[in-house]
């Protein structure tokens, strides 16, 4: 448990927090020009203790199943022997969103990052299901697996700066960060300082009734 408490919970509130602890963490962003400070607020998922007694913080994320062919798993029964392939198979298909566990792992700090193999535990025809069976785990160091799938983090970085210095040259605004679809391709586009407050406004009026 950190040292201070979550800062969303209201105790007035019912609902249960999320089962996550932040970090904020303050990181240089160097490049040509004017250096820059980055405050971001990270997650951590859990805990774990080495031998040594060593403290080491974790993200823990799930590769789901979800092409089961004839309604059977294919990872119950290859998980065991063919772990790699699967993995390499999901680096494939799911690139962007490892990507993303891996960068918001290495922001976070986190020692570890563990992917768990989740399935169906009991697949229908309808594609409804009960339940989920965890059928394996297997965890890495983040930046150790960010070049296991040729996640370059300097390059992320630069990307980063290049942003920031677009956004810091533009006149006081508000702004949409738009990236096109299936393109690396991104535009920014200025847009009325009221923009998207009737949708908060509204949102407020139904709580109310």
């Amino acid at each position: 448990q950190f040292k201070r408490t979550n800062p969303f919970v209201n105790e007035e509130d019912d609902n249960e927090p999320s089962s996550v602890a932040y970090r904020y963490r303050k990181i240089p962003l160097l490049g040509p020009g004017e250096p820059y400070t980055l405050i971001c607020r990270t997650e951590v998922d859990a805990v774990t203790t080495t031998a040594n007694g060593e403290e080491q913080l974790m993200n823990i994320k799930a590769l789901n199943e979800w092409d089961l062919k004839g309604g059977a798993s294919e990872w119950r029964q290859k998980l065991d022997t063919q772990r790699g392939d699967i993995l390499t198979t999901e680096m494939k298909n799911n690139k962007c969103k490892l990507a993303k566990w891996t960068v918001s792992s290495i922001l976070a700090g986190a020692d570890l990052l563990k992917f768990g193999y989740v399935t169906r535990s009991m697949p229908r025809s309808t594609g409804e299901s009960i339940g989920h069976s965890i059928l394996g785990t297997q965890q890495f160091i983040p930046k150790q697996f960010a070049a296991q799938i040729s996640l370059d983090m300097n390059n992320a970085w630069g990307i980063l700066r290049v942003i920031v210095d677009k956004c810091m040259a533009l006149k006081d605004g508000k702004y949409v960060l738009y990236k096109e679809p299936s393109k690396g391709v991104l535009r920014i586009y200025k847009v009325p300082l009221n923009t998207f407050e009737e949708d908060n406004d509204d949102s407020d009026d139904e709580d109310e009734k």
